[in-house]
């Protein structure tokens, strides 16, 4: 059986972790000290910087059982009502709801009590382990977090997007290591970013900010901090590529905009190609609130760009460590199960 760890893009980047991760801190020590935050005195304004920025400074959350599409059974219908909205939080503020289930709103209405409750009860007991101090619940009264195109969903596929991703469902297999999916290895999550995206579970980003730079850390990652310049540099050349592309930050009023290229084409972040582009807005609302939108476009993969808007949430500090190496010994049971099935079909 192959070795998972034996993987040359993975060691590439586990290679490469601590020297970035040593890169990051000297860029913090060497960038000047930050300046203090100060809240304005006038009521409900946002806390700014004392250069006049909107603070982003803290732990946010994205969790929330919106899905990203919007579900056939809200079709033409952009927003919840009063009612459904308070139905579905009564739903899922209840205890022992577990947190992974992402059929809850999509659901018909007498099967959305089944839904609350894991699904596969030899598993831990998500609920327990995975339940925060503020739960899992909706953001916003929205039935898709994708807001353009109107109807919620993704625009079509062009011709080459759908060879492409016909491709790449044919390549994974249970045949080796290589053939399973980057987030399966450790290597990416899909969720990271840029754009990022709730995690299923572990959702607390933070954030840092000084003079020059933006970092945002996100708890459930297998990537290194974003560090994105707000100095005014241009971009990396074009063969520079990395699995989270190259960030670059500037200042729009109160909206910080961050503009990323430079993806690798492994990525494939909903499919798409290395001519990927995403522009991020960070909007500081409230003291426990950041409007964050993204908008992403590739030409080689659909038919028009579309936009997310999702907001973040303060949560709380501090972060915890998370690890992830070749599925661990999951991906070696995942092949030994896939051997095992194959020996079953030919007997």
């Amino acid at each position: 059986m192959p070795n998972p760890v034996a993987d040359s893009n993975c060691a590439t980047v586990l290679s490469t972790r601590c020297a970035a991760a040593f890169l990051v801190m000297v860029a913090w020590l060497l960038a000047p000290v930050p300046v203090r935050t100060q809240s304005s005195p006038k009521a409900g304004a946002i806390p700014r910087k004392l250069d006049g920025r909107p603070d982003l400074q803290g732990y946010w959350t994205t969790q929330t059982f919106t899905p990203l599409q919007r579900p056939d059974r809200y079709a033409n219908q952009p927003f919840l009502t009063d009612e459904e909205a308070a139905r579905l939080t009564a739903l899922l503020s209840q205890p022992n709801v577990d947190p992974l289930r992402g059929g809850i709103f999509a659901a018909a209405d007498h099967d959305r009590e089944s839904n609350v409750e894991q699904a596969d009860p030899t598993h831990y007991d998500n609920a327990q382990w995975l339940t925060t101090s503020r739960p899992k619940t909706l953001t916003s009264r929205r039935t898709s977090l994708i807001v353009d195109p109107p109807n919620g969903r993704f625009p079509p596929l062009t011709e080459e997007g759908q060879k492409r991703a016909a491709a790449r469902r044919a390549a994974v297999n249970f045949d080796s290591y290589a053939g399973r999916p980057l987030q399966e290895r450790c290597i990416v999550w899909t969720h990271e970013g840029p754009p990022m995206m709730p995690p299923p579970y572990n959702d607390v980003t933070q954030i840092l900010q000084s003079a020059g730079y933006v970092t945002i850390v996100r708890e459930l990652a297998t990537n290194l901090p974003r560090l994105i310049p707000t100095d005014g540099r241009p971009s990396a050349a074009a063969s520079i590529r990395q699995w989270g592309g190259i960030s670059r930050g500037r200042w729009e009023g109160d909206t910080l905009v961050v503009e990323t290229t430079n993806f690798s084409e492994k990525t494939a972040f909903q499919g798409a190609t290395e001519s990927l582009r995403v522009v991020e807005r960070f909007t500081r609302v409230s003291a426990d609130r950041i409007d964050y939108t993204f908008t992403v476009s590739d030409p080689a993969t659909w038919t028009a760009p579309w936009t997310v808007e999702l907001p973040m949430i303060r949560s709380e500090g501090p972060l915890h460590e998370y690890a992830c190496h070749e599925g661990n010994y999951g991906l070696v049971n995942i092949l030994r199960g896939a051997r095992a099935a194959d020996q079953k079909r030919a007997k």
